[in-house]
């Protein structure tokens, strides 16, 4: 089970695995309604390193991002949702529209995000690849969104 930490405890632990030889992977979001979708990718990130450190969207970032009436979930039980995985080891908030700070700080050996997003697109792409990280484009499960899930609900 995972731990649920502040952002300097966040880079803090990083650093140290880091320093024991240990392989970082950082991957962010939302992840309002978790889903199978989430599940899935979360465990395919974990699987490019030791540990994976997922940075998530604060209530009012996410609602920057999508819209007044997201998040549905709040902030503390997303994240302690996501720490709840097993292929999860740290989880922090972010207030930030990006996780660019984060990773800066971070630095971690590998960028994880979904496929759905072009390279050029991924948010701290170019900083991660300067110092020679990777950038790893994760395939998604078809059909597996919290948007069309939110969709389903509405119809129903």
């Amino acid at each position: 089970m995972g731990q649920v930490v502040g952002p300097r405890t966040f880079v803090r632990a990083a650093r140290e695995l880091q320093q024991r030889g240990r392989r970082v992977v950082f991957t962010n979001g939302v992840f309002d309604l978790m889903h199978y979708g989430h599940v899935t990718y979360l465990a395919r990130a974990r699987r490019l390193g030791d540990a994976l450190f997922v940075a998530v969207n604060s209530d009012r970032s996410a609602r920057r991002l999508k819209g007044r009436s997201r998040p549905l979930v709040p902030q503390d039980d997303r994240m302690r949702t996501l720490a709840a995985l097993e292929c999860v080891d740290f989880v922090t908030p972010f207030e930030e529209d990006t996780p660019a700070d984060m990773i800066e700080r971070v630095r971690p050996d590998v960028l994880a995000k979904g496929a759905d997003y072009r390279r050029d697109q991924i948010v701290g792409a170019k900083t991660v690849s300067a110092y020679g990280g990777r950038v790893a484009r994760i395939p998604l499960l078809a059909g597996r969104s919290t948007s069309a899930l939110i969709r389903r609900i509405r119809r129903a």
